[in-house]
């Protein structure tokens, strides 16, 4: 199925930037709002993974959909609406290329398009939804399905960027890929670092760090080198906090004022987390968030201390 089939929601990301949102009337700070966060769906993970063939397994994904189902209704009934959902990677858990990848694509598709027409969707790129060594052909399939593997947008005076991460990781099989992607990141980081905005937030897969940004290399962190220096970056372009997911745990934290936000899954989870969505609550002077578990914001929505930073000036 392609984006176009889809009925046009998973298409928003164009032209490096996502036109659910006017950008000029969006620049203008008009007070509180919050979005809500997810990760890593990754349709036919939890059978690879109880199996013990990652690689191989993932025949099946019928769990997947259902915590999806669950998520998009958890979002829908919540009043007032979030300004937007994005969705921070690994989609589907079947690689390019691999078996069961077109099936994963369609059924999540399927969920995805129940979500409120009122909330726009933003997806952010996984190395399960490009590869964990990308190329030009897995970036473009990317691109047809799901819309631009990176972009910017302004939502109520706030620039986020959506990176892909990928290029990080590994960028050796598209490096003119990744050349594009440093400039364009560092002509927007220019933006913010002008403070044109009253904050910026980035979205990627990949986390910078789990807990420190000296700890060890590791599956599920950038290298040493490689975070430091985007980190480095981040601070002084003003940014506030990096959204990821990559971990299916909760985790994070801070280096130089700069919020880094690790969060579990709406799928397979590998530690001690449930299954869930992240509350970001965004004022003139912070950014506030909290891990809900699907069936807490299913049934008591979102509690009252968030809500009241909404009515802030």
């Amino acid at each position: 199925m392609s984006a176009a089939e889809a009925g046009g929601v998973f298409h928003r990301a164009r032209g490096r930037t996502l036109d659910a949102f006017s950008s000029e009337k969006e620049r203008e700070w008009k007070g509180p709002f919050y979005f809500i966060q997810g990760a890593d769906p990754q349709f036919g993970l939890m059978k690879a993974w109880a199996t013990g063939d990652c690689d191989n397994g993932g025949d099946e994904w019928e769990q997947e959909i259902r915590l999806a189902e669950q998520a998009v209704q958890a979002i829908n009934k919540l009043n007032p609406k979030p300004k937007f959902f994005v969705l921070c990677g690994d989609l589907v858990h079947a690689m390019p290329g691999r078996p069961w990848r077109k099936e994963q694509t369609e059924d999540l598709q399927r969920v995805l398009r129940t979500v409120d027409s009122d909330i726009p969707l933003v997806l952010v790129s996984g190395n399960h939804d490009v590869g964990n060594v990308p190329t030009p052909e897995t970036i473009a399939e990317f691109q047809r399905t799901w819309g631009d593997d990176y972009f910017s947008f302004w939502v109520g005076g706030v620039l986020f960027l959506v990176l892909n991460s990928q290029f990080l990781y590994d960028a050796s099989r598209c490096p003119a890929l990744k050349q594009e992607h440093d400039r364009w990141l560092e002509q927007q980081l220019r933006t913010a670092g002008q403070r044109a905005c009253r904050h910026a937030v980035v979205f990627q897969h990949i986390p910078l760090f789990l807990q420190t940004i000296g700890e060890d290399d590791d599956y599920f962190n950038l290298t040493k080198s490689v975070r430091k220096e985007m980190a480095d970056k981040f601070v002084e372009a003003g940014v506030k906090a990096v959204f990821s997911g990559h971990y299916h745990r909760n985790a994070g934290g801070t280096y130089r004022n700069l919020d880094m936000v690790v969060s579990s899954a709406i799928g397979c989870q590998l530690g001690k987390d449930a299954h869930g969505l992240r509350v970001v609550v965004v004022t003139a002077e912070k950014i506030v968030h909290r891990y809900y578990s699907l069936d807490e914001l299913s049934e008591k929505g979102i509690e009252d201390d968030l809500m009241d930073l909404l009515k802030e000036n």
